[in-house]
């Protein structure tokens, strides 16, 4: 982002009762957990060209959030987390993990600016982008962990057209497995080539099983930084939490347009 001058728009400035910091972007409400992300990933900052500022989810973890079965334990961390977000100043919250869907609703209800809890707030849109005979594939972390709940709280209509992979169970993504899954922390590591190369491969296999495919969604912020290689290989439309974020900066700061005639 270069700035080459002041915005003159900007003259006079006033307190406001419902924030504390300015020129805020996007919040991103994390889960308590170490893992390191490549820049793209939803808890790596640096690659986005808008200010993102972070809040944890207190008490919760990955394991938790995908796999218990009654995460009502789970609604008020979130919820303290977006408020304090709020009270920050940033002008949309977000959801690290695209399993935040659950709660989208009930957050939405919770804060006074606009909520993009799950990158699967997408497939709606994706969905109506693409012909009738088509399906929007949808790539996840655990197919099993999602359910007909996180569906519905984004909007998706259940069986309508959209397919589902999951990475954890195709059995053939160790390295992403292990960067989020391990069960010390410190040995929560990555390397970025074998990565791609699992996430491609799984998303080729994929579109090979629904040549109806007219679409990719890719649920996991762990994704993100490898879209462009899988939208390479499977020349798709592809959205993302990249996709996602850059959405809905462009909704609660709109930019300027600069050009000629």
């Amino acid at each position: 982002m270069i700035y080459q001058q002041r915005n003159f728009r900007i003259n006079d400035i006033q307190t406001s009762q419902h924030r504390h910091c300015y020129g805020m972007g996007v919040g991103i409400i994390i889960l308590d957990e170490l893992y390191p992300g490549f820049p793209g990933d939803t808890r790596n900052a640096s690659a986005y060209p808008f200010p993102i500022q972070y809040e944890i989810a207190e008490g919760l973890d990955g394991k938790e959030l995908l796999f218990k079965a009654d995460k009502s334990s789970d609604l008020e961390p979130i919820q303290k987390a977006a408020k304090k977000l709020e009270k920050i100043g940033c002008r949309a919250i977000a959801g690290e993990c695209g399993y935040f869907a659950y709660f989208q609703k009930e957050i939405a209800d919770y804060v006074n600016v606009p909520v993009f809890m799950s990158s699967l707030l997408q497939v709606p849109l994706a969905q109506q982008l693409i012909r009738n005979n088509q399906v929007v594939g949808i790539l996840v972390f655990s197919k099993d962990a999602l359910t007909p709940a996180h569906l519905e709280a984004v909007g998706i209509q259940i069986n309508s057209n959209y397919v589902i992979e999951g990475m954890l169970e195709s059995r053939r993504c160790p390295e992403i497995i292990n960067l989020y899954m391990s069960p010390d922390p410190l040995l929560r590591c990555a390397n970025y080539e074998k990565i791609e190369k699992e996430l491609t491969e799984v998303a080729v296999d994929f579109y090979q099983r629904y040549p109806q495919m007219g679409a990719l969604l890719l649920e996991c912020s762990g994704t993100q930084p490898f879209a462009r290689a899988i939208q390479q290989a499977i020349n798709l439309p592809v959205f993302s939490w990249g996709t996602l974020l850059d959405y809905a900066y462009s909704v609660v700061v709109h930019r300027e347009y600069y050009g000629h005639i």
